[in-house]
Order: C-alpha cells, then structure tokens, then sequence
C-alpha cells in the first residue's frame, strides 16, 4: 500500500528519496511528499495530490531542498481524500517533527480530541497527524527525541510502519514498526528505511527486517535497533542478490507485461531446484512424513489472485491426497471462529508477506495450535518469519500491482506440496506421480509457446474491449481459472467481470446472458470437455459471443461451434492451469491496453495490502 523512504548520508536527500519514491510507485498511491531537514536545521516539507513526477516537478528533481537526511512517503487515502493536506509527511504544529506513516490509528479520535483540549491546532483530516502532533506534545515535556517517541508508542493504537524527524536531532532518523513492513538498509556512511526494498536496491544490498515492537535509530554511522523494552537488539542482515534491472521495465512498454514474458523463467527458479533424479524434494521444508500423516485438516488461507491459487489447490490436494481441503478468505478466517486445532495444517499463501489480513490469520490459526507453512515470495516478510515452515516462490520482484509471475510460480509451488503430499500418504498414483513430475520440468517451455502467440490474443482483445461486462464460465479447474482471469480484468480494465461454475448458469446468471455479451469459455480440464461443450452451446443460443479457450488435443473439436478459440499445449490435467492462466492474463492486458487505463497502477488498488 503506501510507500516509505527515509535517508541519512552524505549527499543531498532529496534526489535519493525522489528516486526512492519512484521505485514503490507500484504499491499504489494518490499523493507523494518529502521532508528534508536543512543545513539550518529546519524541516522543509513539499508535497502535493498526483502522482511522483509531480512532486518532483514542484522540487525541481530535489534541488530546491537541500540536506543530508530526510523523508519520503506515497499516500494512499483511508482517512481523508486525496489532498495536498492530507498527504504525507505530516508536520507537527510547531514545526520541530515531520512523520510519515503507513497503517492506521485506531485511537487517533480520542487522541486528537485530547490534543485539541491542548490547544493544539490540527492542519489535516487524517489518522497520521495525530502522531506528529502527540510527538511533539510529549518532546514538550521531556526534551528527548527518542523518549518522546517511546511515549508515543505506548500511546498509539493500531497498526504502523513509522519514519520521524525531529528538527533539534538533525542527525538521525527514528523508525517504528507494528504490523506494518518496515526495514532498514546499511550503506557506507549513509542508511536507510524503507517499506520496500526495491526503494533502495540502487544503494544497497544488506537489509534488515524490523520485528513488530521494534524501534530503530538511524545515523550516518550507523544504525541501533531496540525492542519494546528499549533494550538493544542485534538484527540479522540479509543480502539482497536480484538486479536493480529486475525492477526496471527493460524495454517493456508496463511492468505488467514485462512480467508476464517472466514467468517462464520465474516457474524455472520455483520448480527446478526441487527437482532431484525424479523427485521432488523441498530441502526448505522442516515438516516430516510423520506429521503430514498426522494432520487431520488442511486450511489454504490467502487474498486475491493468492487465494484463487487456493482454489486451485483445493481441487488437486484433495486429488491427490484424499484429504479433505478448505479454502479460506484470510479477511474471513479469522472471524469465523475456525476448527482449527494441533492436528490442523494451515498453508497461508502471500505474494508480499505482508497482507494484513492474512498475518491476522496466520496468527489466530498460531494461537489455536496449528502448523503454520507459507508460500511467500519476499525472503524475510513478516508472514515468512511467523511461519513454522516458510516455502518461498523466487519469482523476482513483481511491480505491477495486478499479480501474473507471483501468481503462477505461487501455483507451482503448491502443486508440488500435493505431489510430496501424496507421497509421504501414499495416496498418489506413481504413474501419475511421474508425468506430471516430467511435465513439470517443461512446463516453462510450454508457457513460452502460449506466449509466442500473444499476437492472436491481442487481435481477440482489439475486438471486445468495449464490452461493459463480461462473463468467464468453467469447471472443476477452469472454474477456478476463471476467477484469476475475470479478477485480471477487472482490476487493470475496469470492465465488470465475473466467472461462474458452468453447472450454476441456469441457477440465475444465464438470465444475464443476452446478445452480444462476451462469455470467455474456459474448456481445458478435458474430463468435463464434453459438459463444457454443452454450456458453450447453451451461451451461444442466447446471444452471447464466446471466445474460448482449450487444450490443442479439442482445438478442432471446439472449432465446430466456436469462431474464436484460444490453444494452450497438453499437459498433466493438474497443470493445465499454469498454462491456461497466460492467455487470461494477456487479454486483460490487452483490453486495458485498448481502453488507454494505467495497467501498471490501477486505480484505488495497492499492491501490499497492509490495512484491514
């Protein structure tokens, strides 16, 4: 969600945190702003609605402030509209702390009201504010930075990733953490915090992740991290080693579509190394056969793409373990006082390894005695750390908001926790165990087939994308394909979409159906082709215009009745979807492309989701 970066050096800030701002550009945003402290210790504060490059127009690249340390942040609006005054960073009334804040405060009512029985005046309508101003309250009483900091810790309520100034220590930053990511990065002669590591990838490899509880200060020197207690805390570092280049489109005209021509070698980084003469092996992995065995349920608990991937999973763990497998909304989870026990499996699923919602319910699963295993793509986010067992995607960083490599390497990984699975209980097949093990080894060729002919796909997405809702229908696994698909277009079109079961189409939505609506008919799990088949038919006599994707074994089959059809190669059915997965992925491209929308930065979403 919103973007922190702070710096503390030996050259102009400013520069650094334009740059830095510009790299969480992805995360989502609607208004940017940066405080420097100045050579005569004062907090110089620019910020303004819109986007980076504005700011940095308004700051001339940063030279119209100039300092060694200073702040940056990218709002996205809770409290109060996207405005000049409501973005960060927010200035204490006396002008002595500037703070940037990403989460909420949940007490911020009580506390202001408190404040303005103090007579202290209030500029903008968020929760933020509150911070700047109690901080400063407090420093009015002790006259240390870091004790009034501590006051205001104790104070607040919610969640938070806090980055503070204070205007008589111009030397240093100070950095709060609770529920919100957080880390910090070690330079030569200079520092950083940021809520990402892509900000300052450019200037450092060697970050920290900062624990809840945790504050950090930050000098050229160095950096002191301590817990709650105000005790000091030894962290470990952590060597970032992708290329800056990864965070950089490369030619690509959006980082959407630079990374989907990723995951062919994103699934090779996922799948090959746990590969080993015909097994697969996760050398990560601390769970026994023992205590697979000993598992009496399985939970899949995830948001968004990551819960369709738990959608999927569902459909092939229980395949292939004859176990029974429930799939959970994590923002669902944890109200729904789950049966979860010491005998109970709960895989949490996360691109970021920071959604709130699904740390929430990782932690509720924790507290009931489960065994906690995750499949995460950022190496230290907080969801991995919490994990009892912590299985990670390796696709690379992913910029754009609306997920693809995250997604698809997500899905592998859980593919082949159901192949080890089945293994340690027997209940695989070993023929079946052996072809899709092989067809896992190619599956990243067969995915650069599909995206050879991205061409095809463009052609049908010039052709629909002026439709104002659009309608995606499948079974068993198509079914759950079909939600990643109608969720891509969604997000970065903003054309009204939706996927349904195919035997739920005479249960209310074939009533919806009239001509010239656009049904996207998924027919790729070839066990129901025939049922699907019949529910293409079925659209058709109703109006609709049906763009429909099989396997190349139905391609002539499909071709009887449908004008427009979409191929991907035979695989292992289980498998089907990592491939049928790319052209959905493609016509939301392509659609978005066609409607002038900015793919890489929807509107209203973020790509860390780090509010309830």
């Amino acid at each position: 969600m919103c973007g922190i970066v702070g710096f503390v050096g030996a050259q102009e800030a400013a520069p650094v945190l334009l740059d830095g701002l510009t790299r969480l550009e992805y995360r989502g945003y609607d208004s940017a702003g940066v405080a420097v402290v100045s050579p005569q210790y004062e907090i110089q504060v620019e910020k303004t609605k819109g986007y980076v490059k504005e700011l940095s127009a308004l700051i001339h690249g940063g030279a119209d402030l100039h300092g060694t340390i200073g702040i940056g942040h990218t709002r996205w609006a809770t409290h109060g509209a996207p405005s000049d005054v409501n973005s960060h960073p927010h200035l204490s009334e006396g002008g002595k702390f500037a703070v940037i804040h990403n989460g909420i405060i949940e007490n911020y009512v009580e506390i202001k009201e408190f404040l303005i029985n103090q007579g202290v005046t209030f500029r903008s309508e968020t929760d933020s504010e509150v911070v700047a101003q109690l901080l400063e309250f407090y420093y009015n009483e002790c006259h240390d930075f870091f004790e009034a900091v501590g006051r205001v810790l104790r104070r607040i309520e919610g969640a938070y990733a806090l980055g503070m100034l204070c205007a008589d220590c111009p030397d240093r930053i100070i950095a709060a953490r609770k529920d919100a990511p957080l880390l910090l990065g070690y330079g030569e002669g200079e520092n950083f915090i940021a809520s990402d590591v892509t900000a300052i990838i450019k200037h450092t490899r060697e970050v920290a992740y900062m624990e809840d509880g945790e504050v950090a200060v930050l000098t050229r020197e160095g950096i002191e991290v301590f817990d709650a207690l105000q005790q000091p805390v030894a962290k470990e570092r952590h060597h970032i080693d992708w290329e800056v280049s990864a965070a950089e489109k490369g030619g690509y005209p959006h980082f959407m579509l630079k990374e989907i021509f990723e995951q062919p070698e994103a699934l090779r980084r996922a799948i090959s190394p746990r590969l080993k003469e015909g097994k697969i092996v996760f050398d990560d992995m601390k769970l026994t056969p023992e205590q697979i065995r000993a598992f009496t349920r399985v939970f899949i608990v995830a948001c968004g793409s990551s819960y369709h991937v738990g959608m999927l999973g569902k459909y092939t763990l229980e395949h292939l373990t004859r176990r029974s497998v429930e799939v959970c909304l994590a923002s669902e989870f944890r109200y729904a006082d789950p049966i979860v026990d010491k005998n109970t499996l709960v895989i949490v699923i996360s691109q970021s390894g920071e959604t709130l919602d699904t740390m929430a319910a990782l932690r509720e699963a924790k507290a009931r005695g489960a065994y906690i295993l995750s499949i995460v793509n950022v190496v230290g986010s907080s969801i991995a750390r919490e994990s009892d067992d912590v299985l990670y995607t390796w696709a690379g960083p992913e910029i754009a908001v609306a997920t693809t490599k995250a997604y698809s390497t997500q899905l592998a990984v859980l593919d082949m926790i159901g192949l080890v699975f089945g293994e340690a209980l027997g209940t695989v097949d070993s023929a079946e165990y052996d072809e899709v093990v092989a067809e896992l080894e190619r599956l990243p060729e067969k995915m650069e087939t599909v995206l050879k002919n991205h061409e095809d796909i463009q052609k049908y997405a010039a052709q629909h994308f002026n439709h104002n809702s659009i309608f995606f229908i499948g079974r068993n696994l198509d079914f759950a394909l079909g939600l990643e698909g109608s969720l891509k277009l969604k997000e970065i079109s903003y054309i009204h979409s939706e996927a349904y079961a195919s035997g739920e189409l005479k249960h209310g939505t074939i009533s919806l159906i009239e001509e010239g609506t656009l049904v996207v008919a998924l027919g790729t799990y070839g066990k129901l082709f025939d049922k699907a088949l019949s529910n293409i038919i079925e659209v058709k006599a109703r109006g609709a215009d049906v763009l429909a994707l099989t396997t190349e074994k139905h391609r002539a089959e499909l071709e009887k009745t449908v004008s427009n059809v979409l191929t991907i190669p035979d695989t292992a059915t289980m498998l089907l979807p990592s491939l049928g997965v790319v052209p959905l992925q493609l016509f939301a491209y392509y659609v978005a492309l066609q409607r002038g929308c900015d793919i890489d930065k929807p509107r209203n979403l973020a790509k860390s989701v780090t509010v309830e």
